[in-house]
């Protein structure tokens, strides 16, 4: 009952953020000539950059990196710091295996009223746990649930970070589990150079999203990507460098 009610409320979230209820009257055509949100980036090198929310999870984040491990692939995390405080070795091993760890809240709370001084609050505390795990501030930013408004954007931007979402085209929907198969062609039948892709390593079940993941990266492989964290897909697309420098994060 917990389950499908928590699931109704998720629909039913981003039922308003679709139909633009709740979201802001300035969208991604003006946010990206700010040149500090990104959805995805254009570039003439196949490069794409995999992103998981909502982590770590002590189950399905370690899977995860053993799959990139695996194709020597690199990933951004955007961890829920409340998280990242239960699993510091996991935060530490994702640093050390040169993967980039961004900011997705403290709480992971879905409000679409925020309040500026909560969302401070949040970003702060995230950002010290990944300092005292790894030596590095994030320079990167996901709302929860992709929702933005100005007051998001605003606040995240005079905190000095850069607001990553993700490409139209690369949302798996990986948190309605529709089978391992679906995931991975949602993300490799029309993967385009620059992409930035969501998945989720925790938030429920992602045995389908660690089971996607090795089809995605043999897929990709094959067909020549390279799968870089978001801030090097930056750098090399945009020549944006992230403060702290974080393209290829060391211990």
């Amino acid at each position: 009952m917990r389950l499908s009610l928590n699931l109704l409320l998720v629909t039913t979230f981003f039922f308003l953020l679709a139909n633009n209820s709740f979201a802001s009257t300035k969208g991604r055509m003006f946010y990206e000539k700010t040149g500090k949100v990104f959805w995805d980036v254009k570039t003439n090198e196949k490069i794409v950059a995999l992103t998981f929310d909502d982590g770590p999870s002590p189950t399905f984040t370690p899977q995860i990196l053993d799959t990139l491990a695996k194709y020597q692939a690199k990933a951004t995390f955007f961890v829920i710091g409340e998280h990242a405080e239960k699993y510091p070795e996991i935060i530490k091993r994702q640093a050390e295996e040169g993967h980039e760890i961004a900011n997705h809240t403290y709480n992971h709370h879905y409000d679409l009223t925020v309040n500026p001084a909560n969302l401070k609050r949040e970003l702060k505390q995230t950002a010290n746990t990944i300092f005292s795990i790894t030596g590095y501030y994030p320079s990167l930013f996901r709302p929860v649930g992709g929702y933005y408004d100005e007051t998001i954007i605003n606040t995240a931007i005079k905190k000095g970070y850069q607001i990553i979402m993700w490409s139209w085209h690369q949302d798996t929907k990986d948190w309605t589990r529709p089978g391992a198969n679906k995931i991975a062609h949602s993300v490799t039948s029309d993967t385009q150079p620059g992409d930035i892709v969501l998945m989720h390593d925790s938030g429920g079940d992602r045995t389908q999203t660690v089971q996607a993941l090795d089809k995605i990266l043999a897929t990709l492989k094959k067909e020549g990507y390279e799968c870089v964290t978001v801030s090097e897909l930056l750098y090399r697309s945009k020549g944006i460098l992230p403060s702290p420098l974080y393209l290829f994060p060391t211990m």
